[in-house]
């Protein structure tokens, strides 16, 4: 690891150390360390994408909370160069996949090659094992091929001809997509979208940043002077602390009760899932650890419902007027009641 990289810019004194309930506190990072770490992942990352601190973070939350991003915009606003940044400030396992029409779902999990020397079947994995999987445009391949990432997102495993195959860990895919109004694209299946943790838009620059991207790359892309800052081995811990950051009992009573509401909201035709709520509750307790704290507080859920729920909500077409499916997940924040006491209730 770059550990000079991970040092630089270390904040001042560090709070209390992430709580470790049952977990072994060697396998946990006090909320120093993790900080440093953090940082350098989100300062490795902000070199190549000026001016979008808020979408490397969420990036970097849904990394530490163990689940899959998509990215989506039109193109030329930096989707993939955000997955490439994240992937190459990671020393691990990283494989890239270019979805286009005739893309075959053997083609991202692998196939069964007969050996003639042995005389049997040998297995080729496929460009889904690695440790961070980089989709482009994945709207571009038909639902049958998106479909191959179904077991991989959910289950961390893939079954080829009747065997399964463990993929390794840490494992997330940063899938990107064009909006379904382009020219050959096919809108993800709810199934597949559920899958994601998180969607983020990039949105087009500022005129400042869009200068300095001009000038910065007029000889050379900043990816290529891009270098780990964390390995496998801390991103792994990083995981395992965020893992066992406290959320109580009221925390996860108000997770569930805006998810119950979306399941009931007369703008939704599709409500989020048990899946969606799981998700949210991780991601909070990845942006709890960033923000030095041991613990959930009902704002982290507030900051992260519209990514985390967005994309897996259906409007309902019939209701005239209707509001975006973000304004209607912003009403819906402001009429459930926030928890008393959330932080350290049981």
């Amino acid at each position: 690891m770059n550990s000079s990289a991970a040092e630089s810019g270390a904040p001042g004194p560090a709070p209390a150390p992430i709580r470790a309930d049952s977990a072994p506190a060697a396998d946990l990072m006090s909320a120093q360390e993790f900080a440093q770490h953090a940082d350098a992942v989100l300062r490795a990352v902000g070199t190549v994408i000026d001016g979008k601190p808020e979408a490397v973070q969420i990036a970097l939350t849904v990394l530490l909370g163990e689940g899959h991003l998509l990215i989506e915009d039109v193109p030329g606003v930096g989707k993939t160069m955000l997955a490439r940044a994240l992937a190459r400030s990671i020393d691990a396992t990283v494989s890239r996949i270019q979805f286009t029409p005739d893309l075959l779902p053997s083609d991202i999990t692998g196939v069964s090659v007969f050996n003639q020397g042995s005389r049997d079947f040998e297995f080729k994995p496929g460009p889904i094992f690695a440790n961070v999987v980089i989709g482009d445009e994945i709207n571009r391949a038909s639902p049958k091929t998106q479909s191959a990432l179904l077991e991989s997102m959910a289950e961390g495993q893939v079954s080829v001809d009747g065997v399964t195959y463990r993929l390794e860990t840490p494992f997330t895919v940063v899938a990107t997509q064009n909006p379904i109004e382009m020219e050959g694209t096919y809108a993800l299946p709810e199934a597949q979208r559920d899958r994601f943790m998180a969607r983020i838009s990039m949105g087009y620059p500022d005129p400042a940043s869009e200068v300095a991207m001009l000038r910065q790359r007029e000889t050379t892309s900043p990816l290529e002077s891009l270098r780990p800052v964390i390995d496998r081995a801390v991103l792994s811990r990083m995981i395992h602390t965020v893992r066992h950051v406290y959320a109580s009992r009221a925390i996860e009573h108000y997770a569930v009760a805006i998810a119950h509401a979306t399941r009931h909201d007369r703008e939704l035709r599709l409500g989020a899932s048990p899946r969606a709520t799981l998700h949210l509750v991780r991601a909070a307790k990845a942006r709890a650890a960033l923000d030095g704290r041991d613990f959930v507080v009902p704002d982290d859920i507030d900051a992260l419902a519209v990514p985390v729920l967005a994309h897996r909500l259906v409007p309902n077409a019939r209701v005239i007027g209707a509001a975006s499916v973000a304004d209607t997940i912003d009403r819906i924040l402001r009429e459930t009641p926030v928890p008393l006491g959330s932080v350290g209730s049981a």
